[in-house]
């Protein structure tokens, strides 16, 4: 073949030949050894986990040892023993309640001692929400040092969210009570009975001791400190500032103790406020047109401040930054945007809840400032002891998927005739033809009849179209005879308390004696027909569907539930369908933006309980169209 290539030809062979002996060469040459082990596991922080092995291989169990007050509070009993208290509570361990109480009254009265604004000197290691993330809280504790040894100030949100905020509130009312002076508490908008009622914080406390924990809870929160001066340069707070503080003096003129914050107002533009989403693109300047303060519609309340009025905040107050907390930050802080005569952050956020809500993934921050430094440590989400939602037990949770598998059992078993067989008569068991042959009236043994089709049929008396006849209790009781009680007092019982028992009357089933005589000891030729069992094939084929759909979307819409942290979804997510849901199980911003109703102002209670109504009649109405 060769001989007729073309020179050309040939010369593109030899160079492709050449290609094909240096691959393979290199082939060969090549170095196959492993690289890395594939059995192992490397995520995203460089921690390594072997496939081939559990990666939690035992669990320690609860301690179910409560401390005696000698253990708690020492042998004086004055002082909690905050480092004690958070061991036991790392082993899920509990109080009684009169330790709980004493420790919240004991904070209370320190808080009640001190002013709306507090002045904070340097060193500080400043904190943000925590959201009753305990273990989280802990490792915070392990970064920034012991209580003993520095200071803290906390910018408010103790609670809600997370499923240990008894536990978070506890330890901090501890480290309080053992310093007070350099343990500071504000108070965020979560320390509220509205906030505390719509979400988890109230339950939890009904789970794990009584309603008296929560009232007293509340009175702590009432007492709380709402902003600080730190090192006579930084204003904190937990939202941010309010038009109607003009100088910082202004909060000391706000009265706290108040259960719920006020619909507007500078109490609640302290606790609910937020820059505006623009903040740092704005300009700076009295001449600019921006607003200084446009409706926080995020929120439902408050305001969203600009970049212009922070600035003029603080020099009219001769600061240099405002430090908050409030919003959730993907690394965990946020730096905004520098002021023109002092080039320092305006703004900084900080966010102390690493993978809020479980769903966040995101960073967890604390800033340690001193005199000549400022920095920023973030921290990873720690392990934590898995709960259900809204603390649900076990039981309650797994009742779904009980009833999913019985009706899976249930449609099985029935499911076991061909469709031949369905359309043949089936014989009657000589158990059921002796119970008949009793009745001696043929009027009763056909009423008998029917109300045993009836009672076999009832499941499916929706989807039945032939026509029924009512035969209700007391007919029922004057027709059959004594014998026919006796033999079918089961079945009537059943139906005692219903007003009307319906069943189909069909006489082509009933096989007569033409004489209206019939012996005992003869062979009995009467059939049933598998109409019903067809039917209630069909019936427990459509409830097993119907309850795969529930279970499914209730696990979705729990999932939801959690990811947005409260008791309540986000507005309009159920309109749409499981489609909708499913696009809102995403990562942070998604999450954010999912979560933005749950960061708002919750709704009245008549608001809520028509948002339930409306979310469960659309639920239904789309099971029965999926049924």
């Amino acid at each position: 073949m060769s001989e007729h290539m073309t020179a050309k030809e040939k010369l593109t062979a030899h160079e492709n030949t050449l290609k094909i002996e240096n691959a393979l060469r290199k082939m060969k040459n090549r170095d196959t050894s492993v690289q890395h082990d594939p059995s192992i596991y490397i995520d995203d922080n460089g921690k390594e986990f072997k496939t081939t092995e559990r990666i939690i291989k035992s669990v320690t169990a609860p301690t179910d040892v409560i401390p005696t007050d000698e253990e708690l509070f020492g042998n004086n009993g004055d002082l909690p023993n905050y480092k004690f208290l958070r061991e036991h509570f790392k082993r899920e361990g509990k109080l009684t309640q009169i330790q709980v109480l004493k420790i919240i009254k004991m904070a209370t009265k320190i808080f009640e001692s001190e002013s709306n604004l507090l002045h904070i000197p340097s060193p500080v290691n400043v904190c943000g929400d925590v959201h009753g993330q305990f273990y989280d809280l802990c490792k915070l504790f392990e970064i920034c040092g012991d209580p003993d040894k520095t200071s803290f100030l906390f910018l408010g949100d103790y609670v809600d969210r997370g499923s240990y905020s008894l536990e978070v509130l506890l330890l901090l009312y501890s480290m309080k009570i053992n310093h007070p002076k350099t343990f500071t508490l504000l108070r965020g908008n979560h320390e509220t009975k509205q906030m505390t009622q719509h979400f988890t914080f109230k339950s939890e406390c009904l789970v794990k001791y009584s309603i008296d924990v929560y009232h007293e809870s509340l009175k702590s929160f009432c007492a709380l400190p709402i902003a600080a001066i730190m090192n006579k340069q930084f204003f904190c707070v937990h939202g941010g500032i309010s038009k109607d503080i003009k100088y910082i003096s202004d909060v000391d003129k706000i009265n706290r103790f108040q259960v719920d914050f006020p619909s507007h107002g500078a109490f609640c533009d302290l606790m609910w406020s937020d820059p505006s989403n623009e903040f740092d693109n704005e300009p700076y300047g009295i001449n600019n047109k921006v607003k200084d303060f446009s409706e926080n519609y995020e929120r439902g309340c408050s305001y969203m401040y600009s970049y212009n009025a922070v600035c003029q905040f603080l020099e009219r107050n001769n600061l240099l930054s405002v430090i908050r907390a409030h919003q959730a930050q993907d690394k965990g802080y946020r730096m905004y945007k520098k002021t023109p005569t002092q080039q320092f952050p305006s703004v900084i956020s900080l966010f102390s809840a690493p993978n809020y809500c479980g769903t966040y993934g995101n960073k967890a921050a604390v800033l340690k400032y001193d005199v000549t430094t400022m920095n920023i440590r973030q921290f990873s989400s720690q392990s934590e002891p898995y709960h259900l939602p809204n603390f649900m037990n076990v039981f309650t949770w797994s009742i779904p998927f009980v009833a999913e598998r019985v009706c899976e059992i249930l449609f099985s078993v029935l499911n076991i005739c061909t469709d031949e067989e369905l359309e043949m008569d089936t014989p009657l068991s000589k158990e059921l033809a002796r119970s008949l042959l009793e009745v001696q009236n043929e009027n009763d043994r056909k009423r008998l009849y029917a109300l045993m089709k009836s009672v076999s049929s009832s499941s499916t008396t929706s989807s039945a179209t032939s026509s029924t006849s009512a035969l209700t209790k007391s007919e029922s009781n004057n027709s059959l005879s004594n014998s026919s009680r006796r033999s079918s007092s089961s079945a009537l019982s059943l139906n005692k308390d219903k007003k009307s028992i319906q069943g189909s009357f069909d006489d082509e089933n009933i096989t007569k004696d033409n004489e209206g005589e019939v012996e005992d000891n003869k062979d009995v030729s009467k059939t049933l027909d598998n109409t019903a069992l067809r039917k209630k094939i069909l019936a427990i084929g459509r409830l097993s569907r119907m309850f795969h759909l529930l279970r499914q979307e209730s696990e979705k819409v729990e999932q939801l539930r959690a990811y947005s942290g409260g008791l309540t979804l986000p507005k309009g997510v159920l309109i749409n369908g499981s489609e909708e849901i499913d696009k809102q199980l995403s990562h942070f911003e998604r999450v954010r933006l999912a979560d933005l109703s749950n960061e708002a102002v919750p709704p009245t209670a008549e608001e809520q309980s028509q948002e339930e109504d409306d979310k469960y009649r659309r639920l239904w109405d789309r099971v029965v169209h999926e049924v």
